[in-house]
């Protein structure tokens, strides 16, 4: 079986979810990978891009309990937080000589904070920092500001659009399957509102990126469904830009979970993402989740992008990650051509950067999407 999917894959046929359940526990890991690698290097060849971005926790509280979230605090519980527009604003600034390009957002659903809420601290941002790329919110904090705001999602994304929200960043997937979701984030939103929020931000033209989180509990079955429900909303919009597998880190939770997914099933979940979702552009290897090792060979996997600085990131630093807390761009390159990649900053939007060697001034910003 394992010759007439390449040989499809090889003609470029689509597969299917029977043909990518085989190749997620085919033990012929190589194979897979070098097929994988092949059609990353005729969507990308060797190039392998990066950002300048940093993080912002708008809030740490929230009204869910996910069991594999080491990050949130209960409403009213020390420790919680929600920060000011202006804090976030002298935050962003305080790394704006770094040449920083995106603010990655996103945090708890607090049981207070509001539309309203977003679009100050949007509005704060986008008035100091003109140039920076706000991608914020999950589906999940937007389905809850959906409700607690009394509007459609129609309705928030709109309002969050034109106080300057840019893109979304796709987390809050998890696993689609309702069984894994009941017992893991039982009570926020599930696949059905997920898939729908990003339907109605292509719509009305925010770009999203897609995320799922595997290692834990899930099946295979589970894992080929969770793809397979992104490539049929993309073959309906195509407003996805990047899926990005998300390792799931034991420590901190309660899932009572003793360890992640191993380093060779990692790659693999890599492997067959890119050759299933073959009308998704970019395939995220988040170093942070990953580490540093596997996210290098994960280059060779089929992904095409290492994400970016990612200064001040808590959500899985909290849960685990003994990655670094932030990479310098000298870090990132030097990491890509170790890997024997072609190192390329881009923006949000996957537009490549072009920067002066003696000041790191941005001289361009390509017009369209880096390409092959």
């Amino acid at each position: 079986m394992l010759n007439q999917i390449e040989a499809k894959i090889r003609n470029g046929e689509r597969i299917d979810e029977e043909e990518a359940l085989y190749l997620l526990r085919h033990p012929d890991l190589n194979r897979i990978g070098r097929l994988a690698n092949d059609m990353r290097e005729s969507m990308w060849g060797r190039r392998c891009t990066y950002n300048i971005n940093r993080h912002i926790h708008p809030t740490n509280v929230c009204v869910f309990r996910c069991t594999f979230c080491s990050f949130y605090r209960r409403p009213g519980q020390d420790g919680g937080y929600l920060v000011s527009p202006e804090e976030a604003v002298e935050r962003a600034k305080a790394l704006s000589d770094l040449g920083i390009t995106e603010l990655h957002m996103v945090g708890g659903c607090h049981p207070t904070a509001k539309t309203d809420y977003y679009c100050s601290l949007y509005r704060a941002i986008k008035e100091e920092l003109t140039h920076i790329h706000i991608k914020s919110l999950t589906a999940v904090e937007v389905a809850w500001l959906a409700r607690v705001s009394k509007q459609s999602f129609e309705e928030v994304l709109v309002r969050l659009k034109e106080a300057g929200l840019d893109s979304l960043p796709g987390g809050g997937a998890e696993i689609f399957a309702q069984r894994v979701r009941d017992l893991t984030c039982g009570g926020k939103c599930d696949a059905e509102e997920w898939l729908e929020v990003h339907r109605v931000a292509h719509r009305i033209g925010i770009p999203t990126n897609s995320t799922m989180l595997y290692g834990h509990i899930e099946t295979d079955e589970e894992i080929v469904d969770h793809l397979s429900q992104l490539r049929k909303l993309q073959d309906e919009t195509g407003g996805f830009m990047t899926f990005i597998p998300l390792a799931y880190h034991p420590e901190n939770n309660v899932m009572e979970i003793e360890e992640g997914p191993s380093g060779q099933r990692s790659l693999q979940v890599f492997a067959v993402s890119r050759l299933f979702l073959d009308n998704i552009p970019h395939l995220k290897a988040y170093w942070v989740m990953l580490g540093l090792e596997i996210a290098q060979m994960a280059l060779w996997y089929g992904a095409d992008d290492l994400d970016g600085t990612v200064v001040d990131e808590h959500i899985y630093h909290d849960a685990g990650a003994i990655t670094p807390d932030v990479l310098t761009v000298s870090d990132l390159r030097k990491l890509i051509a170790e890997a024997e990649r072609d190192p390329i900053e881009r923006d949000t939007l996957y537009r490549p950067i072009v920067r002066d060697e003696a000041t790191g001034q941005i001289l361009e910003i390509g017009k369209e999407t880096i390409a092959s």
